[in-house]
């Protein structure tokens, strides 16, 4: 793979093209905790089962505890969230209790019953409805933000309208128009275009679902450095997804990167073999193929396996080129 000073001569987009696709700090609004309150745990149970759950109308998951008993997956309960009381899916229990942030776990107040399950199939049908009205109200007052979804909340007289803009909207007026169509309490919240990925989904262009919104919803903040570290092309159709955005699967990967470099050597390492000086001029991080160049011009290429270190520097195992 090419050396990372290379990048911008491969790259066929500009520096500030290039650094428009990173996250943008203002957005992390978006991003808050899910939860309305903590849970209480200092009495419960050390084996009481902790469960992660995800609201299927914004994709966001977190955690609860429930102590009626054991959970299956995509049973729905009801449960309070920072938008107020409504259902969430059970995704299934967590595995790794430590690493849950006790303020950021809540109690699941009851299993949904039919009735609940009912009213979120009427819900749909007014969500339509309400969304079509709140593009139209959008238009006549000329704002630029597009409306990504609504959800009415099951037990709260409120209706949610997720939106995107590039810069803050008055929307002070939409919010009366909308309040006198629907006669309940309005909420409209500002997400940023990596949250509307999330909620509304879709097919990456490996051809799997979003990363944000099949893996986690916990985004993370992707910069250039990682795509430069696993010697990707700086090339904005390349690694950057739908929401215009780079690619969540960078941040994913740049740990495996990391900690795989370190046990290979890495290009302009040099070394000697047989009164020869040998440099290593490319290295695949994910196959672990290392092509090494020698003075006379000869090239060769073997597995990382070959490689080890000593005394602080690498070095090419004596029976590497035995059978070459």
């Amino acid at each position: 793979m090419a050396d990372s000073d290379d990048f911008e001569d491969i790259s066929g987009d500009s520096d500030e093209d290039i650094k428009s696709l990173e996250d943008n700090p203002a957005e992390e609004n978006s991003r808050d905790v899910i939860v309305e309150s903590g849970a209480d745990l200092a009495s419960l149970a050390p084996d009481t089962p902790i469960y992660r759950l995800r609201l299927s109308y914004s994709n966001e998951t977190f955690s609860a505890i429930y102590e009626g008993g054991p959970l299956c997956c995509r049973t729905m309960v009801l449960v309070s969230t920072r938008y107020g009381k409504d259902l969430a899916q059970v995704i299934g229990p967590v595995q790794r209790k430590g690493s849950q942030v006790i303020s950021e776990i809540v109690r699941i107040e009851r299993l949904a019953s039919r009735e609940d399950l009912e009213k979120v199939d009427r819900n749909k049908k007014l969500e339509e409805e309400a969304f079509s009205i709140c593009k139209v109200k959008i238009g006549d007052h000329k704002l630029e933000m597009k409306l990504v979804s609504v959800h009415y909340l099951l037990e709260d007289p409120k209706i949610l309208f997720f939106f995107t803009a590039e810069n803050r909207v008055d929307f002070r007026e939409l919010v009366k128009d909308l309040v006198a169509i629907f006669k309940t309490r309005i909420e409209l919240r500002q997400i940023g275009v990596r949250d509307e990925a999330r909620v509304v989904g879709g097919l990456g262009i490996c051809g799997n679902p979003y990363c944000c919104h099949a893996v986690s919803d916990k985004l993370k903040p992707v910069s250039i450095k990682m795509a430069k570290d696993q010697n990707l092309s700086l090339n904005s159709m390349k690694i950057s997804g739908t929401c215009g955005r780079l690619l969540c699967c960078l941040a994913y990967e740049h740990n495996f990167y990391n900690e795989q470099r370190k046990l290979i050597p890495q290009e302009g390492a040099k070394f000697s073999h047989d009164d020869t000086v040998w440099k290593v001029i490319e290295v695949n991080v994910v196959t672990g193929a290392v092509k090494i160049a020698a003075e006379d011009g000869r090239q060769l290429q073997f597995p990382s396996s070959q490689f080890e270190r000593a005394d602080g520097r690498w070095r090419i195992k004596a029976t590497a080129f035995s059978n070459r």
